[in-house]
Order: structure tokens, then sequence, then C-alpha cells
């Protein structure tokens, strides 16, 4: 009895569900062949677009590469500064340190002192000096009037030895006097004579000490002016005591150096780095150089800065690639050999701007150079159209 309740119900139940299969066929039948034209209707929309979005696009990325690659980007590039290291070309014992680690100072801010003792009592000896080589000639104008004096003196004696010599001679002639006395007399006027050339001899050397000049200015006076030379190089010694900064910028490792140590003449005591004489140096390759010429402008940006740009120009292109300088220099005419494309050293100045960031030397930076040149169509275009235009004219 069991088996024929269980058969009616499993007829039941497939009957049920195929009218339900028939009742959505046909809530359903007149829909489905309205939605198939509409989607595909829509593809072939979307496919039409695409395919006139296509060439378009073609031309669109074809004249920005035509027209484009004016910059050239390098990012092998640095900040660089004047750099100097602070000396002094006398030596001595540091009195004073005047300014303190990473101190930004201004041209001719003192720096450093060096003890000026012994330089001060050199300036004082060359001083003394000085005022010996005014008295020597004082002196030497006394000894020359005092020569020509002498001069005069002998001049004056002469007539008289002259005229006791003639009177000798007639006496001796007459047999009156012995040949004793004109012997004396002729000795007399040669001695008159000699005394004569000797005063106009020393009258000449002192003049010669003159210059020649016997009115010769105390400035003019060598003896004075090599004093003088002594106590300007003493002074300039005793002001190189005070270091002073050379031009503007930050002082560095001022730790270095200690009150009471010795610095040896031109012994670097620090560091003092340029706030204001700021460059760029970077090194693009040699086939990004083509086109670039100094002149040209450059964007700068700095990794320390995301988003700040500076404005610079090309200073200069170096003559020579950056292996050249090396001490040992690359052998292109060995066996083995491999090529590299070099990096030519390029400067770029930065236009200074107020309001921007510090900038320090050794900074990672980019640069975009604008070189004012478009890429222009690809060489095989253009032989295409040469070959094409030669075509044309034959």
């Amino acid at each position: 009895m069991s088996e024929p309740v269980k058969i009616r119900q499993g007829e039941d139940a497939g009957a049920a569900k195929m009218e339900r299969q028939a009742n959505t066929s046909e809530a359903t039948g007149s829909a489905a062949p309205a939605a198939i034209p509409a989607a595909k209707s829509k593809r072939s929309r979307v496919r039409g677009l695409l395919f006139a979005a296509l060439p378009i696009a073609l031309v669109v990325g074809g004249y920005y590469y035509v027209t484009g690659g004016q910059l050239v980007t390098v990012d092998n590039a640095y900040v660089q500064a004047r750099i100097a290291g602070v000396s002094t070309d006398v030596g001595g014992t540091i009195k004073s340190i005047e300014v303190h680690d990473n101190e930004k100072v201004t041209a001719g801010q003192v720096l450093y002192k060096l003890d000026p003792a012994s330089y001060q009592i050199a300036l004082d000896g060359a001083k003394a000096k000085v005022d010996a080589a005014r008295n020597d000639l004082l002196t030497l104008k006394a000894t020359y009037a005092q020569d020509q004096a002498q001069i005069v003196q002998a001049q004056a004696d002469l007539p008289f030895f002259e005229d006791a010599y003639a009177r000798a001679q007639k006496l001796v002639s007459s047999a009156t006097a012995s040949k004793a006395t004109l012997d004396q007399a002729s000795h007399d006027l040669e001695s008159a004579k000699q005394k004569v050339d000797v005063a106009k001899a020393e009258a000449a050397a002192t003049l010669a000490k003159l210059n020649g000049n016997v009115d010769l200015p105390l400035e003019q006076f060598p003896e004075y002016m090599q004093a003088q030379a002594a106590v300007e190089d003493a002074q300039r010694q005793l002001d190189h005591t005070t270091v002073k900064a050379p031009f503007d910028g930050v002082a560095t490792n001022v730790n270095a150096i200690q009150i009471g140590s010795y610095l040896q003449p031109a012994q670097t005591a620090f560091s003092l780095v340029s706030t204001k004489d700021m460059w760029i140096e970077a090194n693009p390759k040699e086939t990004e150089l083509t086109y670039v010429k100094p002149g040209q402008p450059v964007t700068i940006s700095i990794d320390a800065y995301p988003g700040v740009t500076w404005k610079g120009e090309v200073a200069s292109v170096s003559p020579a690639s950056a292996s050249s300088f090396s001490l040992l220099p690359a052998q292109n005419s060995s066996g083995n050999w491999v090529k590299v494309v070099q990096r030519i050293p390029m400067r770029v100045a930065v236009k200074a701007e107020d309001g921007k960031p510090q900038l320090r030397a050794g900074m990672s930076t980019e640069v975009d150079i604008d070189t004012n040149h478009a890429r222009g169509l690809p060489q095989f275009v253009e032989d295409l159209l040469g070959r094409s235009t030669a075509y044309a004219h034959e």
C-alpha cells in the first residue's frame, strides 16, 4: 500500500515543476527576444568608439612624441658650494676662538685669534729701525755739507801753496835758497791738490748715498724705504694673528682647534662653507648633451625639499669627461675593451630667490634642462620621407 502513495506524490511534484516552468516561459518569452538586440547594439557602439578613438590616440601620441623631448633630466647632480680651509700665513698659539661649530658668519667677522706678543715685539723693532733710517738720512745730509766745506777750504789753501812753490823756484834759481826748500814747497802743493780731490770724492760718495739729490725726501731714502717695508710686513703679520672670515658662510669643524694649541703657518684650523656662492654640479651622460648649451634655462629640484624648485641656467660644460682626469685613465686601446657611456661634468648656476630653503653642499638634486629642441620624427620616417621626396623629383 505504501508504494502507490509514493508514486503519486512524485508524479504530483513533477507536474507542479513542469507547470512552474511553463508559467515562467510564458512570462519571459516576450522579453528575451527584445533584450538580445539591445545588448548587441550597445556592444557595437562601444566597439565603434574604440575603433574611432584608436587613430586619434595614435595621432595625439605621435604629436606629443614628435614635439616632445625638449627637456633633458639629469639625476646625477649635487649641490656644490665654495669651501675654504680657514688658515693664516703666520704661526702661533691660539688665544681665543670667536665662533662655534655650524655658526653663520659674515665676511670680515673675527673667527679666532693667535697670541700677538712676539709679532708686536717685531713691529716695535721695525719701527725703531725706521727712526734710525731717518737719523741716517739727516747724518748723510750733514756729512755732505761738511764735505762741501772741506772742498772750499782745500781750494782756498791751494793758491797759497802755488805761490810758495813759485817763490821757492825763484830763490833756488838765484842760489838764495837750497834745493830742500823747493822740494818742501812742491810737496806742500801736491798735498793741497790731493786734499781738494779727496774732499770732492768724499762729497761724491755722500751724494751717491743720497741718490744724487741732497734734498732727497725721507720717503725716497733707500734705508728708510727698507725699514718702512719691514714695518709694514711686521704690521701685516701682527694683523694676521686675528683671522677673519673671507666671505659669508657657515663655520664647520670648529672643534678641530682648541685654545692653547699651536698652529703652524698656513695650517688649516677649520672650514668655512659659503651660503651664497653655490652651484649645481651635474654629470649627464654624453648621449644627453647633444643639444645642451650654456645659457639654457634649468629647473632644479632638491631631494630634501619635495615640491620646491629653483631656477638656474647652464653655466658651462666641461671640455673632457670625468674619467679623463682620473689618476689611471682607461686604456681603450687594450684588447679587453668594453664601450661605456661616459659622463661629462656640467656646472649649473643657481639663481638666488628669497624665501627658499637653505641649500647645503652635497645635497642630491635633479635638474631639467630645457634645450628647446624637439625630438622630431624617427630616423626611419625621415629616411622614408627623404626617399619619397627624391623619387618625386626623379
